[in-house]
């Protein structure tokens, strides 16, 4: 296709679109090869982060409208934490809600639960995001949420859970074995900052009684995962059939655990 005969028949400057796509197909494919992409415009960690915002402006906006004003704000109850995606064994189990399995990290219980989370996913996700690549990162933040809740199912069936702590902490783990596993000055350095990440959110959480069967959860299936990740581009290149597949299912399974959540308010 013509891109700038495109652009420019819609009085836009074609020259500057047909450069701009250009790119973006350059790093689709540096992506599709598992190469990091430098300077990047798309990013699942900035995804991730507005769809965590959205989610939660449609949990207080619901709330409102059913006659609770702006108390889900800072302390939506228990019944609206449900509704929005919480995560709640009895109807996964009875009920087959399997993908409030995945929907839970999209909703958090308060205005300073989620603005905890998204710090830490803004602070901590693009850089690594950046190391590992957007379909690494992407299966990284699927793996380790489903460990966290799995790891809660295990430890308290019965509390409804929600947050994306779990993920988050699968991040921070998986960092620390993986910069650890890169060694030198600079992967040291990056451990060790991961590390101070962990104390300060294992702290936090116990502050305010976080569910720390998630941030476990989290925290150990995040670091096996970043003992078998690759490293170098060559191995990066030779499994990148295997790890957009894993990629392409954990971007599914978010599509289809949201658009479950959204159905069940009709």
């Amino acid at each position: 296709m013509d891109w700038k005969r495109f652009f420019d028949s819609l009085g836009m400057n074609g020259t500057r679109w047909q450069w701009r796509i250009m790119r973006w197909q350059r790093q689709m494919k540096q992506m599709a090869r598992g190469e990091r992409v430098p300077g990047a415009e798309f990013s699942v960690s900035k995804l991730l982060l507005i769809l965590n915002l959205i989610l939660f402006s449609a949990m207080v906006l619901r709330g409102a409208s059913a006659g609770l004003g702006m108390a889900p704000l800072l302390h939506p109850n228990s019944e609206l934490l449900v509704v929005s995606g919480g995560q709640w064994w009895p109807l996964v189990v009875q009920h087959g809600e399997w993908w409030r399995c995945i929907s839970y990290a999209f909703t958090h219980g308060g205005l300073i639960h989620l603005g905890f989370n998204m710090m830490v996913l803004y602070q901590v996700g693009p850089h690594l995001e950046q190391e590992i690549g957007p379909s690494g990162f992407i299966s990284l933040y699927v793996i380790t949420a489903l460990a966290a809740t799995g790891l809660g199912y295990l430890w308290h069936p019965m509390i409804i859970v929600v947050g994306a702590s779990g993920a988050l902490f699968g991040m921070i783990g998986f960092s620390i074995s993986y910069f650890h596993r890169i060694g030198g000055h600079h992967g040291h350095a990056q451990r060790d900052f991961m590390l101070r990440w962990a104390l300060f959110a294992f702290i936090f959480g116990f502050m305010v009684g976080a569910d720390n069967a998630a941030h476990l959860g989290g925290a150990v299936s995040g670091a096996l995962f970043g003992l078998v990740y690759p490293i170098s581009m060559r191995s990066r290149r030779a499994l990148s059939p295997v790890t957009n597949a894993l990629a392409g299912l954990s971007a599914l399974a978010i599509i289809v655990s949201l658009a479950f959540l959204v159905l069940s308010w009709f």
